[in-house]
């Protein structure tokens, strides 16, 4: 006799490790014991957005489905956490994989080019955005909230408090990705040794002003140059870190906004337009229409070119040695260990392994010496320009995912994303998304033992910092052109401008196939004819000429003034 269709989920969820039921008993002991007040909603309302998700996965209980990110902290905590309260409150099994970043975008690639359905749903970086927007495989959430995925989606979910929508929005006006972590690149820098009275009065003796945070990269040099070789608490120290290795992780290093620190690319947020951070131009349809200056972008321009010159300067001068043979993972920990002065390009999802108690770079009483702050910007820089980035690792649901599985992760992707846990997923990992959760009172009162994190992200000054924007119509094929290049350049095999010329070269070979293959349609390339490249430079706007002088006068803010400045 067959088995009423009750009895026989039950029994199925009883051999899973999934319970039988699903109700408010396993969401109340979720808050009871992983919530308490970390939330910005009260605990009647998070009982009713609980209530809410156990109702909405109704049809779905009893399915496994599998989602996957890159590793961090923030993602640890929802694979190892939040997807098991997931599973126990709504009986919908989720397996939350992670690995390493590149190779989510390689299975994120393949699920597009295959068709088939590898994972139920995605966090990957914003960065993908125009891949999104232009090749049409992810669903647009706009439309997908407002139809298909009507049922399930929040009530509650509140788009207009998320900080990095901007970011994952297209030129069309819609959403595409949904953000679950954030984290920009900014200033670090030891506090202790930039207040010190002997420091501060050997600086202004030597360089003739006050020593502090740095606002153009001229004040970041004298600095550097400084405290490289300077002898503190019986050590050598070095007035930078960075790293050089030709590795894949290279890539993000420039890819991350490098040039439009330096001051490539035109103004504009989040990103310059027409001519963007990678030096990609695009016209007023937004196709790219060109990489090398010939063609009117700016990857191969002086700006760029000079901001890779002082990039192989800095890391050869005034970086420990063992710096340019290093890949991102290796370099991240090598401020903690207390013999760096600065950093400029420095990630802050690494505060929460900076803060760790017993640490060199921390006082007994669990403030750090350190401070972030923002960065500084290059000689070509100018205002309304963006001067930094800002990773924004988003909620992405492929159109080649059938619909009943993308129903159940995008229920999980808004669960992790819920103004009833994300308060204290924040605490954990770091990595804001919400300006509710920036505002909370626990922020407040933690902020001290943050370096200045959370009054960068309370500031105006946040809006300045994005993720590689529309600009770029297919970040897979285009991303990896980066570090094979620029790591020539910093082995020493290619100067700068050689590295640059032949990396904008190769872009435009990349959207010269694209723009045969039409497989953008109307969206995709469409090269400008090459032209000599002083028509583009006697144009408003980027690419800008070669500068005779590429140093200027150094300037620099004590930390206290631009905190106060913020408020």
């Amino acid at each position: 006799m067959r088995l009423r269709t009750s009895t026989a989920i039950a029994l199925a969820l009883m051999v899973t490790g999934v319970p039988a039921w699903a109700d408010m008993d396993a969401a109340k002991a979720f808050l009871d014991a992983e919530i308490g007040d970390l939330s910005t909603l009260s605990r009647a309302d998070q009982e009713a957005e609980m209530q809410w998700f156990i109702d909405a996965a109704k049809p779905f209980v009893g399915m496994d489905i599998k989602v996957v990110s890159e590793t961090i902290t923030t993602h640890e905590y929802e694979s190892k956490v939040l997807a098991d309260a997931f599973t126990k409150i709504t009986g919908i099994k989720v397996t939350h994989d992670l690995i390493g970043e590149g190779d989510v975008v390689e299975k994120l690639q393949t699920q597009m080019q295959s068709g088939e359905n590898i994972y139920d749903a995605y966090i990957n970086d914003s960065d993908l955005i125009g891949t999104h927007w232009r090749y049409k495989q992810a669903r647009n959430l706009t439309d997908w909230m407002a139809g298909e995925g009507a049922d399930v989606t929040n009530p509650g979910l509140d788009l207009a408090d998320f900080i990095g929508t901007s970011f994952t929005t297209g030129p069309d006006g819609k959403l595409y990705q949904l953000p679950d972590q954030q984290f920009a690149n900014l200033y670090w820098f030891r506090h202790d040794w930039f207040t010190d009275p002997v420091n501060m009065a050997d600086f202004k003796a030597k360089y003739g002003y006050d020593l502090g945070v740095p606002i153009n990269w001229t004040a970041y040099q004298d600095i550097a140059e400084f405290f490289t070789g300077r002898e503190i608490d019986g050590k050598k120290v070095y007035g930078h870190m960075d790293y050089g290795k030709k590795d894949p992780s290279l890539g993000w290093r420039f890819t991350d906004a490098w040039l439009s620190m330096a001051g490539a690319g035109d103004k504009g947020e989040p990103n310059g337009l027409p001519v963007d951070e990678w030096g990609i131009r695009v016209n007023e349809n937004s196709q790219p229409v060109g990489s090398c200056v010939a063609r009117g972008g700016d990857t191969n321009g002086p700006a760029a070119v000079y901001s890779i010159t002082k990039y192989i300067d800095w890391l050869t001068k005034y970086a420990p040695p063992a710096a340019s043979g290093m890949v991102f993972g290796e370099a991240g920990p090598v401020p903690a260990q207390g013999e760096i002065a600065q950093q400029m390009f420095w990630y802050t999802a690494f505060t929460a392994d900076m803060v760790k108690e017993g640490l060199p770079v921390m006082n007994a009483d669990g403030t750090p010496k350190w401070r972030m702050a923002p960065s500084p910007h290059g000689v070509y820089w100018e205002p309304g320009m963006k001067v930094g980035y800002q990773d924004a690792g988003s909620w992405t649901l492929m159109q080649s995912t059938p619909v009943d599985r993308a129903k159940a992760a995008w229920l999980y992707a808004q669960f992790v994303t819920s103004k009833t846990v994300d308060v204290k997923k924040s605490h954990t990992g770091l990595t804001f998304i919400r300006e509710s959760t920036i505002q909370h009172p626990s922020f407040t009162e933690r902020a001290p033992k943050l370096g200045g994190l959370v009054e960068f992200y309370r500031s105006p000054a946040r809006v300045q910092w994005s993720p590689t924007g529309t600009n770029v119509p297919d970040y897979p094929k285009l991303a990896q052109l980066w570090w094979q290049n620029i790591g020539d350049a910093s082995s020493g095999a290619k100067t700068p401008q050689e590295a640059m010329d032949s990396l904008c070269a190769e872009q435009e070979k990349v959207m010269e196939r694209l723009e045969r293959a039409g497989v953008q349609g109307d969206l995709g390339p469409k090269l400008n004819e090459e032209q000599d490249p002083q028509v583009w430079f006697d144009a408003p706007g980027a690419p800008k000429p070669k500068l005779a002088n590429e140093e200027e006068e150094p300037k620099t803010v004590s930390y206290e003034e631009l905190i106060a400045s913020w408020k």
